[in-house]
């Protein structure tokens, strides 16, 4: 018996708990949660707890047969309608059991680094209770055996972006930057729905109404050569859930909310912006890669998008003086770097630097969240410089994550971003495009090298605060929390707390890669591709993975490795040489090329052209709607409401006069001749009588007539 595969419902269980704690404490404001250490010690067992399952469930995996690696777990029928059945199940298989493991165990530590992070923070039980709530919403996505549980995952995670990133709400531009990343992402969604609405229509049309992965893989194939438009359908449904992914995962023209979301504390950042959010659509075209390997136009359509997106980042990345900027823009830039490997076919490539992503970027954004620390909530790089002295872990780990993300051998970066060039240039083979691909990949890859020992020298070489003259006066100067005076502060080393997340990321970032040594090099010494054996039965017969027997490895590709290792090794030096050696080069350059600094600085003016084309015109529309409703639909109404007035008072002046008039003649009339008549009723006998003798001659008197 698999205990591990058979209870994997704990997995998600244990964070929701850790929420619900946490969070009605906060919400009924319970005594515990003044407690730090209840409520860290709740958050972080509840991961670790999430953790150790995960772990149990890949050894689960490991010990059954590779092709029956896959075990679905149901817990209760959620939807039945006429053919239609969605369960409440999780799907463990080797993809979703990486995905666990990178949520979970690199959850626990940004947990843990939490800790001495958000000490101070007044909001700390209800920051802790957010990434809870996050983690359960990744697990959902990414567990789930049905595309109805994924994206209840999908917009899970959403919510929990817009509520970390605007965590401190308090400052109008945190509170802006979360709901510009939760409408963004609505945008994305939008698209991401109509996919799947075609996907499973079309599917009905067939006779198999299934939203369960494994009964879209069964019968996808029965939707080729179906179009919708003269479009191919599995292309359009393909390049829809990829605009979503767009959304989730920052990509072109959808990235401009995850800079932004830097607003919010930095272990937000590396959780949800580098190891975990941002990777659902990489995980989602993983998941879907049945349907992607049928639809050769929409793996054209995400190469691209994921190739422009790498280079365009990268640039933006050489002029940002904000130490968590130049991470945002780099974590744009590798997230095209995957959908680069994933529109290549090559998606064991795609999810292996995923993986290797958030070990590093993880480590970099802590390191970068120890530095504003030790500085005192600085986040401008030219206040900084000299810090390896004053912060020597986070120096050593900062500097051994930024080698694995320049993609320098043996580090972990190395292994996985060479493989998805070496696949782009491969596919280029069978179509041109892939080799301008292949270049835009290369012009990227030297841009992630020398932003990134730009930022390592700008941070921790040189003296202390001797760029800041380079500062202008107009500059206002904002942390994560909002505007500051800056004082100046001795540099001190961050707590244990939050050193020890930084060595083991530090170290993953070193040997993650080990575990995918291509054949081109494991050969020479019989080390297997293990990462690449543990997808296989995920991405069996996908286009682009090359499972099974390996042929003898072309001359072009060692060329190409040592050409990558070479020029992530010649930028990273020229980086380190100007910023520390030729001090006065960006200053001449900047003199010189002002127009082209400036642009670069403000980001290509990409959110100033949204700004003008989209925002300005949707309010525009606004104002039209506003004034129509006001003139025509509330005009109509209040015309119709005077009409209704004018006609009530008429109909209240002949109820009045009239209607009231005649009752109340008629009623006056019966009272008058009952007081007229009341008087002869005086209470006299001979009155009476008289009366009586008066009516009896009366009627002798009418007879006798």
């Amino acid at each position: 018996m698999h205990f591990f595969l058979e209870n994997i419902w704990v997995i998600p269980l244990a964070p929701l708990i850790g929420f619900l704690i946490n969070g009605l404490g906060c919400f009924l404001r319970l005594p515990y949660v003044k407690s730090r250490k209840f409520v860290h010690f709740v958050a972080c067992t509840a991961i670790f707890v999430a953790f150790v399952f995960a772990v149990g469930v890949f050894f689960d995996l490991l010990g059954m047969d590779p092709a029956h690696r896959s075990f679905t777990k149901t817990l209760y029928p959620w939807i039945s309608i006429g053919s239609l059945e969605a369960n409440v199940a999780f799907l463990a298989d080797p993809l979703s059991a990486v995905m666990m493991l990178i949520i979970t165990g690199v959850g626990f530590l940004i947990h843990v680094y939490s800790i001495g992070y958000m000490h101070e923070d007044p909001g700390f039980a209800r920051f802790f209770t957010y990434l809870n709530l996050f983690c359960f919403a990744m697990l959902l996505l990414v567990m789930g055996d049905n595309i109805f549980m994924l994206f209840i995952g999908w917009e899970g995670v959403g919510l929990c972006s817009y509520l970390l990133i605007g965590f401190w709400y308090e400052h109008k531009p945190n509170a802006v930057a979360g709901m510009k990343a939760f409408i963004v992402n609505r945008i994305g969604d939008f698209a991401f729905l109509i996919g799947l609405f075609l996907l499973f229509w079309f599917l009905y049309q067939q006779g198999h109404p299934t939203v369960a992965f494994s009964g879209i893989q069964e019968n996808v194939h029965l939707l080729e050569g179906a179009k919708v438009g003269g479009i191919s359908l599995l292309a359009l449904v393909g390049i829809l859930l990829f605009i979503g992914a767009t959304g989730k995962s920052a990509q072109i023209p959808l990235y401009v909310w995850l800079p932004d979301a830097m607003a919010g504390p930095t272990p937000v950042s590396a959780l949800i912006h580098a190891a975990t959010m941002v990777t659902a659509g990489i995980y989602m075209i993983g998941r879907l890669n049945f349907v992607y390997s049928l639809a050769p136009e929409a793996l054209v359509v995400v190469a691209t998008v994921g190739a422009l997106t790498a280079l365009f980042a990268a640039t933006i990345g050489f002029a940002q003086n904000d130490i968590k900027k130049v991470l945002a823009y780099s974590t744009v830039s590798q997230l095209g770097y995957m959908f680069l490997g994933m529109g290549t076919g090559a998606y064991t490539a795609g999810i292996f630097h995923l993986m290797t992503h958030a070990f590093f970027k993880a480590c970099l954004f802590l390191g970068s969240g120890s530095v504003i620390l030790g500085m005192h909530h600085e986040q401008d790089m030219r206040r900084m410089g000299g810090l390896k002295k004053y912060m020597p872990v986070t120096y050593m780990t900062f500097l051994l994550a930024t080698i694995a993300i320049a993609g320098i051998f043996p580090f972990a970066g190395f292994f996985s971003k060479d493989e998805i060039l070496w696949k782009t240039f491969e596919s280029g083979g069978h179509q041109y495009w892939y080799y301008v691909l292949w270049g835009m990949g290369v012009l990227g890859a030297m841009g992630t090298a020398f932003y990134m020992f730009r930022a390592v020298a700008m941070t921790f070489f040189g003296k202390l605060g001797e760029r800041a003259h380079e500062i202008a006066p107009n500059e206002v100067e904002e942390d994560e929390h909002g505007p500051h005076q800056h004082e100046h502060h001795t540099p001190h080393e961050s707590p244990k707390s939050m050193t020890f997340a930084l060595v083991v990321l530090a170290i993953l970032s070193v040997v993650g890669g080990l575990v995918g040594i291509p054949y081109a090099l494991g050969h020479f010494f019989h080390i297997p591709n293990f990462f690449e054996e543990w997808l296989a039965p995920v991405f069996a017969g996908a286009h682009g993975e090359g499972h099974g027997a390996h042929h003898d490895v072309p001359v072009i590709e060692y060329m190409l490795m040592v050409f990558s290792v070479a020029i992530a090794l010649a930028t990273s030096a020229l980086a380190v040489y100007i910023y520390t050696k030729r001090k006065d080069l960006p200053a001449r350059f900047v003199t010189r090329f002002p127009r082209l600094h400036r642009l670069v600085h403000e980001k290509y003016y990409v959110d100033e052209i949204y700004q003008v084309l989209v925002v300005n015109n949707l309010l525009r529309i606004n104002q039209l709607l506003a004034l129509f409703d006001q003139k025509v639909v509330d005009g109509f109404v209040n015309f119709a409401g005077t009409v209704v007035r004018f006609s009530s008072k008429v109909a209240g002046f002949t109820d009045n006069r009239w209607v009231d008039g005649f009752v109340n003649l008629v009623g006056n009339s019966i009272s008058f001749a009952g007081a007229s008549l009341r008087k002869a009723q005086t209470g006299l006998v001979q009155n009476y009588l008289y009366i009586a003798v008066a009516g009896v001659i009366a009627l002798m008197i009418w007879r006798l007539l």
